[in-house]
């Protein structure tokens, strides 16, 4: 999202702006990290507000089958998951809300967050967990399988391709690393790279060298994703000009992804791909009370549980802040 900078000509920074509602503690964003911090900071009686986003419950709204969360021996789905954290959160009362933070101003003591281009919100602390797109081909079959084969995430959803034959594309590290991860699990993985080179380090390029079910193709284009109601079946590929189609179940996209952090750009430090940067150890921003957790400060691991457990460290970290600042 472009960044817009907020207009606080008129607004107080004591917060009684007529018309602007001022909260203890604000958080922008849900799924695991979002939900959970609600929950400890609605238990610490900071009365959270959350605003959801456009995505209620995030990324793991989108997948179907989540094995690797503790507490549901038998799976659950992405959204029945997420929406146990989310009445979890409200039955300790707090305020979940529809909508999409759309500016920022960190400028001051308090902080203001702007709310569909027109509510404003001044809070003592903010949590920030928006979360990271996954990048995709932009392919209209892949759009299509989604969930059914489709999936940008191997260590989340490779389990359910034990044995089969997959696919993954992608050149970088985050490739490489998924393509060895998958092929401890699966019969054989193709790995798809567009260009002549494989751009992750010599490292991981070795790994990818010394394991046997992977074949690496290179110059090679990902043509069409393949399948019916059961989901997919191949994947259409050109390699050079001649196009073959790879008997594959299923296709993980590892081509990146971008951190949800544009509008908060001008004041949090990142790194150079957009990722919030926190004190390690904590989930403290470079701005005093604004805390960060979740995918948009983690490029290393984006699961739900690590982003669940830096969801409780910002709330922790923010009622630390709280009672510090009121001491």
């Amino acid at each position: 999202m472009e960044f817009k900078k907020m207009d606080t000509q008129n607004m107080s920074s004591t917060g009684n702006t007529e018309g602007v509602e001022r909260v203890k503690c604000l958080i922008i964003g849900s799924g695991p990290a979002g939900y959970t911090a609600a929950i400890y900071a609605a238990r610490a009686n900071m009365n959270p507000v959350m605003y959801e986003g456009l995505q209620p419950g995030g990324q793991l709204t989108t997948t179907t089958e989540v094995d690797n969360f503790p507490g549901y021996p038998e799976g659950v789905t992405g959204p029945v998951l997420m929406e146990d954290l989310k009445k979890q959160a409200t039955r300790f009362g707090a305020d979940v809300r529809f909508g999409m933070a759309t500016a920022a101003d960190f400028s001051g003591g308090i902080h203001t967050i702007e709310i569909d281009y027109k509510d404003k919100i001044e809070a003592e602390t903010v949590i920030i967990a928006t979360g990271a797109t996954a990048k995709y081909l932009g392919l209209e079959s892949e759009e299509k399988f989604k969930g059914q084969g489709v999936s940008a995430c191997a260590t989340c959803d490779g389990f359910f391709y034990k044995g089969m034959d997959v696919a993954v594309v992608g050149g970088g590290d985050t490739a490489a690393e998924e393509a060895t991860y998958l092929a401890g699990l699966c019969n054989k993985v193709y790995l798809i790279i567009r260009k002549d080179y494989m751009r992750a380090s010599k490292a991981m390029q070795a790994r990818v060298e010394k394991t046997e079910n992977i074949e690496v193709l290179y110059n090679t284009n990902t043509k069409e994703i393949t399948g019916d109601m059961m989901g997919v079946d191949g994947v259409v590929v050109n390699t050079n000009g001649e196009e073959r189609k790879l008997d594959v179940k299923g296709f993980f996209v590892a081509i990146g992804h971008k951190p949800n952090s544009d509008i908060f750009a001008e004041y949090l430090d990142t790194d150079e791909v957009g990722y919030i940067k926190t004190v390690p150890g904590t989930s403290k921003t470079n701005v005093d009370g604004v805390f960060a957790c979740g995918d948009v400060q983690d490029p290393h691991y984006r699961q739900a549980i690590t982003a669940a457990g830096s969801g409780c460290t910002a709330a922790l970290d923010a009622e630390r802040y709280i009672g510090a600042k009121n001491s």
